[in-house]
């Protein structure tokens, strides 16, 4: 195996790894040539890469969720690093290569996760936001602790959402003893419920997509429907229900970015800019971990396509 991943790889560095395909892209070249662009991942992180000049079967073997070894340069293209491959080929079983050791995944376990998010629902004074969220959390547990956050930008890795969700409740937490004032059964619910529809949304752990109920409904109106059955099923009747309903409606904060309602209540507010403020901070630190000190990073799309730079004093 590889002893760094493909993240610490710079521009200009042969890499000889085994790696595993979260996509493969057909295209046709200038040349009227098909190619294939492959993102390929390890532990650390993904990089792109093209395949030139390929058959049918070299598009067969080199789909979504195979695992290859592979040799190569890191280039600079556009500004961004891009894998050349100088050789290419499934693996077998004479190779020693766990998928496991390939896929990236969240720091924390998902039992420590588990523990917390249980720990911050057992604090909840209030019966029925207390119910509700432990109700949806208990029917989707298993897929809530492994599903990335997203397909890219933020959190795209397993147990992302899981891992977003803890990280969103400590900083809940925190906000919350300065701002006493703030309902923090609501704040707390809100932030384990939010992004909760994205087990439905998408596709699951490895090579995510979006599922149909993904394409046509979206997470946010997926998981409104969730309350509302919840509700049902439990037999509660209250204002909270509809106002856990607007947090999850409103936690895009804007219509632009795909938000039904702007927020119109306190936490809903609060929930907005801490789902921002830890989504930006995933992505600016997998953007600066390839960077050294004095240099910049690739542009990240999602932060309006900002360089980030590392200052020399940081290491």
């Amino acid at each position: 195996m590889m002893e760094k991943g493909i993240v610490h790889y710079g521009v200009g560095e042969s890499i000889d790894a085994y790696m595993f395909i979260k996509s493969s892209v057909k295209g046709i070249a200038s040349n009227g040539k098909p190619f294939l662009t492959l993102y390929l991942c390890d532990k650390t992180g993904e990089i792109e890469a093209k395949l030139w000049d390929i058959s049918d079967e070299d598009e067969k073997n080199y789909s979504p969720e195979s695992t290859v070894k592979l040799s190569g340069e890191v280039q600079n293209y556009r500004g961004r690093s891009q894998l050349k491959i100088r050789n290419i080929r499934l693996t077998n079983e004479n190779d020693s290569v766990n998928l496991s050791e390939l896929i990236p995944t969240a720091p924390i376990s998902q039992d420590i996760m588990a523990d917390k998010i249980t720990q911050y629902i057992f604090e909840m004074r209030n019966p029925n936001i207390q119910r509700v969220t432990r109700h949806l959390l208990k029917k989707h547990y298993q897929d809530f602790l492994t599903y990335p956050a997203a397909t890219k930008n933020h959190h795209e890795f397993m147990s992302g959402l899981a891992y977003h969700v803890v990280s969103m409740l400590d900083l809940a937490k925190g906000i919350a003893a300065l701002y006493p004032n703030l309902d923090k059964d609501l704040l707390f619910a809100g932030v384990i419920l939010h992004d909760l529809g994205k087990v439905i949304e998408l596709s699951g752990p490895i090579s995510t997509s979006y599922t149909i109920e993904g394409n046509l409904l979206g997470h946010i109106t997926i998981m409104v429907n969730e309350i509302g059955k919840a509700a049902d099923e439990l037999g509660i009747q209250g204002e909270e229900i509809m106002v856990l309903q607007h947090l999850v409606l409103s936690h895009h904060g804007k219509a632009e970015w795909g938000s039904p309602k702007p927020p119109m209540i306190r936490e809903a507010e609060v929930l907005h800019y801490i789902d921002n403020l830890d989504a930006k901070i995933n992505m600016l630190d997998r953007a600066l971990e390839r960077v050294k000190p004095g240099e910049f990073s690739e542009r990240v799309f999602a932060l309006e396509n900002r360089s980030f730079y590392k200052p020399m004093f940081q290491k």
